[in-house]
């Protein structure tokens, strides 16, 4: 448990910071969820209110309307009870067993040596605090609070949403104040696979190898203009079919599928010394070129080139430098580097709705040479629905041209933005007499669980709001007091406005 219970006794709004202490009390991590989701049905039964816990964990509470919002259309809360739990190293908290050690300091809230969980415990504050209340006007209410956001929005994703009534959606999971969000995109992870024929190849080894890159997120950065290593390396290896022979043993590069890979290789097998120097001469001039193409962004792009030792030799030597070693056949080598030189990849089309808004990208993550098959591994992402469907024909039309063929996971639905949103204006107005200044409305390229629901309930008016927080997801991060009771504020507003 925490060593500093009641720390946060004296803050306003009390109730909220009283139910925020509760839930740092209690282990939540993602997978750990069984007791923070016990406490809520506890919580309920306190209150006599109407719940639903399904066998994931996650929890539906009810309650009737306020006097005079008998009429009122229902409203939804909703926010997810798991929290990403990081710590120092020299942090002895045992996440599965132990509290938070919250600390308090002008005005801002943090955990000794953990992450603080305000990534969403803030919002099963809030709704808790509104589901405890006598005096709040609201509409009737929907809470809705989901288990495993954080490693795959997975809570949402199995919902049973039959039991609500709501088409108004209010999601409190954004850390930043005075910016509503209001899209987010879709995505699919998408898997082409292209089988190969090997055959035993004489030639001299060399590794082929493009780093330095910077890389980054596949959704949040996209946009900045950096290189993907492994499209680089599609690129190279084209450059110099134009002007050698050669056979790939190998392609390899990039971690995960939605980030953007900073270093990827190729074994190559060249047929003599003449063009082994050859090919370190393209690689050179091919350098000068990405590193000016690239300077504002991957300045640090190098291209190496690696001979086998001697000791490799063992599977064939020949003579020299050769090696006998199983390799792509001729045609299963161009069919490599003509899916790696035009497979789509990077920002497919901008957002004309919202200025600056990346609405359709993928993202050539992994590039791995298996067993019998060269994969390539996308992250593909878009705002739009029918444009994700469009740009995963599209890979696999490519791919069954090229004898191959395309697998999906991890489907999960666009959040799109609506021009007519009464809920979207509503908030704008609020936030506008509360605060003097507009609110910034922003959409993500990026996935949310508010994209999930909107899938399962046509026709769902949702904005995505929060108080300030810093660094989630790490040991520094920090939640601000009074952005939590200025959120706190402009959320009852909203509720009594939606009469």
């Amino acid at each position: 448990m925490s060593t500093n219970k009641h720390l946060l006794s004296e803050l306003e709004p009390k109730e909220v910071f009283q139910y925020f202490e509760e839930i740092c009390a209690i282990p939540h991590g993602s997978s750990d969820t069984k007791r923070i989701s016990d406490y809520l049905v506890d919580f309920a039964k306190k209150q006599q209110l109407k719940y639903i816990q399904d066998e994931k964990g996650n929890v539906m509470i009810f309650k009737e309307a306020s006097a005079g919002y008998e009429n009122s259309a229902p409203v939804m809360l909703q926010g997810h009870m798991d929290m990403v739990c990081e710590k120092d190293a020299d942090c002895d908290i045992d996440f599965h067993a132990d509290g938070l050690d919250l600390e308090l300091k002008d005005g801002i809230i943090s955990a000794k040596g953990t992450t603080l969980g305000g990534d969403d415990g803030i919002a099963v504050a809030y709704m808790l605090a509104i589901l405890s209340s006598d005096t709040i006007p609201h509409p009737p209410l929907e809470a809705v609070f989901t288990v495993d956001e954080e490693i795959g929005m997975l809570g949402a994703a199995a919902l049973d949403c039959s039991p609500l009534k709501s088409r108004i959606m209010l999601n409190m999971d954004s850390e930043d104040e005075g910016y509503l969000l209001v899209s987010c995109a879709g995505g699919v992870c998408a898997s082409a696979h292209l089988p190969f024929i090997k055959e035993p190849k004489t030639g001299i080894p060399a590794t082929l190898t493009i780093s330095g890159l910077l890389g980054g997120h596949s959704g949040v950065e996209i946009d900045k203009g950096r290189a993907n290593a492994n499209m680089l390396l599609g690129r190279t290896l084209y450059q110099l079919s134009k002007h050698l022979y050669f056979d790939i043993v190998s392609v390899n590069g990039g971690l995960k599928d939605n980030a953007i890979p900073r270093e990827s290789t190729a074994k190559l097998l060249f047929h003599s010394e003449d063009d082994l120097t050859t090919a370190g001469e393209i690689f050179a001039e091919l350098e000068k070129v990405y590193k000016k193409e690239y300077h504002g962004t991957d300045a640090g792009i190098t291209l190496t080139m690696q001979t086998e030792a001697s000791a490799d030799r063992e599977s064939g030597q020949t003579s020299g430098r050769e090696v006998k070693i199983p390799a792509l056949n001729g045609e299963t080598t161009e069919k490599v580097i003509t899916a790696l030189v035009t497979l789509p990849n990077g920002i497919q089309k901008m957002s004309h709705d919202i200025e600056g808004l990346v609405q359709t990208s993928l993202n050539l993550g992994i590039l791995e040479t298996k067993e019998n098959e060269v994969n390539f591994s996308f992250a593909v992402r878009s705002n739009v629905s029918t444009e994700k469907e469009e740009v995963a024909d599209r890979l696999i039309c490519l791919m069954e041209n090229l004898g191959g063929n395309v697998t999906f996971t991890g489907d999960y639905p666009a959040w799109e933005y609506k021009k007519d949103s009464p809920l979207r204006d509503l908030m704008v107005s609020i936030f506008e007499k509360q605060y003097g200044k507009n609110p910034v409305v922003q959409a993500l390229h990026a996935g949310v669980e508010c994209g999930l629901f909107a899938g399962k309930l046509p026709g769902l008016d949702c904005v995505s709001y929060g108080p300030d927080m810093k660094d989630i997801h790490t040991p520094k991060e920090s939640m601000d007091v009074e952005s939590v009771k200025r959120t706190w504020e402009y959320t009852l507003e909203i509720l009594k406005e939606l009469k």
